[in-house]
C-alpha cells in the first residue's frame, strides 16, 4: 500500500492528527511488506501516541535500491547543480518554519521533552538546512602547486548512498544534522530513526519531498535497529554510515562496516567534565552548570555530568547549585514554566535509578533528588527528580559510566594540574566546560582537555557552523560544520600535463 507524498497530502493534516505513520521509500508513503506496525508512546503520560509501519529487511532492500537508483541516475547530484540544491535546502527550511508549531508539538508528544527545549531544537534544525544551503555553494576543490608543465586540481564528488541512524534524545535535530549536509553534498540517504521517536523524522522526509527533493534521495525506515540498522550497515550498496548513539552500538557498527570499508561518522557517548575554578563568576557558573546537566532532562550525550568545583568555593557554589536545582520544575511538557520533561521510557527510568542507588550503596551522598517522581495528571509517565550526588570517588559506577539522565556527580579539586588529570580520566571525550575569569587559564586548560568540545563560560555546546564530535570512545568525525560536507564527498585528484614536449619517462 502506497500513497504519493505531495504538498497537499503533507499539509492537509497536523502532525498529531494522524494516528498512523508509514515509512517513506522512493517518495511514497509505504506500509511494511509484512504489514507489521508498532506503537510509539507519549512518555510524559505513558500513553500510546500512534502506530508506525515496522520496516523489515525486504523494506530495507527496497529503500537501498531506491536510494541507489536515485544516486546512480544522478538526477539530484547532476541535474540539480549546487545552486539549485541550495535553493531546495532553503525551501525545506522555509516549510519547517511555516510548520514550526506542528513540529514542536510532535517532538514534545513523542519525546516528552519540555516545549522550551523542543522549540530550541526545532529552530536549530531549521538553521541547519539554511547553514548547509549556504555552505555548499562555497565548498570547492583546490588548485595545487605543481612542477612546471603540470596542472593539478581536486574535484569534490558525492560519496554515494548513506545510511543515517538517529537517536531518540534529539529526534528532529539529529535528523537535520545528518540529512542537510548529505543531500547538500549530492548524496542519497536512508534514515533509520529510533523506534521510540520516529515521528518527526518521517514528517521531515515528507517536507523534503514537498520542497522539491527528488524521489529516492531521502528515505525513512522506522523499525528495529537489529533488523533494519544492521541490514543497512552491512549492505554492499551503502557507501557511508553516520550514527549517533551509544558507544557499544558504535563499536558494533564499526565492526560490521569494516567488511565493506564504509565511510563512517560516529558520535557516541560522553561523561563530560564541568570545571569551576576559584575565580569563576558564580552568577554565571551556577546557572550555566545547572543548564549543562539538566537541559533536555539530562538526556544529552554532551551533558556535563561530572562536576569539579575548587575546594575554596565548594561550599558556596554547592549551596547555590542545590538551591537552584530544587527550584527546577518538572511536569506538563507544554507548560512554558516546565524545565525538565519526562524520561524517554520506563526502561531508561530504571537505568537512571539504578545508577543513583548504586552510588548510595557505594557510600556517596544524595544531596538532592534521587527518586522516581509521580506528577499529577501524568501518573503513568516516566519522571525522575533532578539529582545531585556528592562524596563520590573516581571508581564509582555513577562516576565512570554514562547515566543519560538528570544526574550529576560532584567532586572537589585543589589545583589546575590535578583537575585536568581527573577530568581526562575517562574513556569518553565529547564535551567539557570551564568556568574562570582568567583567559590564560581558560586557553591553557582548553588545550589540555581531551574532548572535541570545550565550553568556556557558557553552557551552550553547538551552533550551526561549530564542529561537534568527540575524542576517544566518544567517536570520530565532526557534524554541524563546513567540514562535515567533506565526510559526504570524495576528493578526486586530476593531474594534467601541458608541456611543449611529449613525456617519455623510459627514454625508449
Amino acid at each position: 500500500m502506497t500513497s504519493t507524498v505531495t504538498a497537499e497530502a503533507v499539509t492537509e493534516v497536523g502532525a498529531m492528527k494522524r494516528e498512523h505513520y508509514g515509512m517513506v521509500i522512493n517518495g511514497e508513503r509505504v506500509e511494511s511488506a509484512s504489514g507489521e506496525t508498532f506503537q510509539v508512546y507519549n512518555p510524559a503520560k505513558g500513553e500510546v501516541l500512534a502506530t508506525v509501519a515496522k520496516a523489515n529487511q525486504e523494506d530495507a532492500e527496497k529503500a537501498v535500491q531506491a536510494a541507489r537508483n536515485a544516486f546512480d541516475k544522478g538526477k539530484w547530484k547532476n541535474k540539480y547543480p549546487v545552486g539549485k540544491r541550495s535553493r531546495v535546502l532553503n525551501k525545506i527550511a522555509a516549510i519547517m518554519r511555516e510548520r514550526f508549531n506542528e513540529l514542536v508539538e510532535a517532538e514534545v508528544l513523542n519525546s516528552g521533552k519540555s516545549v522550551g527545549a523542543a522549540q530550541v531544537q526545532i529552530n536549530q534544525s531549521i538553521e541547519d538546512f539554511e547553514f548547509y544551503a549556504g555552505a555548499i555553494v562555497g565548498h570547492r576543490g583546490a588548485v595545487n602547486n605543481m612542477p612546471n608543465g603540470f596542472f593539478n586540481y581536486t574535484h569534490k564528488e558525492s560519496v554515494g548512498v548513506c545510511a543515517q541512524i538517529i537517536p531518540w534524545n534529539y529526534p528532529m535535530m539529529m535528523a537535520a544534522w545528518k540529512i542537510a549536509p548529505a543531500i547538500a553534498a549530492g548524496c542519497s540517504v536512508i534514515i533509520k530513526p529510533a523506534s521510540l521517536t520516529p515521528i518527526t523524522a518521517i514528517i521531515l522526509n515528507e517536507i523534503c519531498h514537498e520542497a522539491g527533493v527528488p524521489e529516492g534521495v531521502v528515505n525513512t525506515l522506522p523499525g528495529s535497529g537489529k533488523v533494519v540498522g544492521d541490514y543497512l550497515v552491512e549492505h554492499k550498496d551503502i557507501n557511508k554510515v553516520a550514527f549517533t548513539g551509544s558507544t557499544p552500538t558504535g563499536r558494533d557498527i564499526m565492526s560490521k562496516s569494516s567488511e565493506t570499508l564504509k565511510r563512517l561518522t560516529l558520535e557516541l557517548g560522553g561523561k563530560s567534565p564541568n570545571i569551576v575554578f576559584e575565580d569563576a563568576d558564580l552568577d554565571a557558573a551556577v546557572p550555566g552548570s545547572l543548564f549543562g546537566i539538566f537541559f533536555n532532562t539530562g538526556q544529552s550525550c554532551e551533558a556535563r555530568s561530572r562536576m569539579f568545583v575548587h575546594e575554596s568555593i565548594y561550599d558556596e557554589f554547592m549551596e547555590q547549585f542545590i538551591a537552584k536545582t530544587e527550584k527546577l520544575q518538572s511536569g506538563d511538557p507544554f507548560d512554558k514554566g516546565t524545565h525538565l520533561g519526562s524520561i524517554i521510557s520506563r526502561n531508561q527510568l530504571e537505568v537512571i535509578d539504578g545508577y543513583v542507588q548504586s552510588a548510595k550503596e557505594e557510600g556517596a551522598t544524595i544531596a538532592t533528588g534521587g527518586k522516581v517522581m509521580e506528577i499529577e495528571g501524568f501518573e503513568n509517565g516516566h519522571w525522575y527528580e533532578p539529582t545531585v550526588i556528592t562524596d563520590v570517588t573516581p571508581d564509582m559506577k555513577a562516576v565512570k559510566e554514562e547515566i543519560f539522565g538528570p544526574v550529576v556527580v560532584v567532586e572537589k579539586f585543589t589545583d589546575e594540574k590535578d583537575v585536568i588529570k581527573r577530568a581526562n580520566d575517562t574513556e569518553y571525550g565529547l564535551g567539557s566546560a570551564i568556568w574562570t575569569k582568567d583567559q590564560g587559564r581558560a586557553t591553557r586548560v582548553s588545550h589540555q582537555i581531551e574532548a572535541g568540545i570545550v565550553m568556556v563560560n557558557t553552557p551552550f555546546s553547538a551552533f550551526p557552523g561549530t564542529p561537534f564530535g568527540g575524542y576517544k570512545q566518544s567517536g570520530f568525525g565532526r557534524e554541524l560544520c563546513v567540514e562535515t560536507l567533506d565526510l559526504y564527498m570524495e576528493d578526486k585528484s586530476v593531474l594534467s600535463y601541458y608541456g611543449p614536449k611529449p613525456l617519455n619517462p623510459f627514454g625508449v
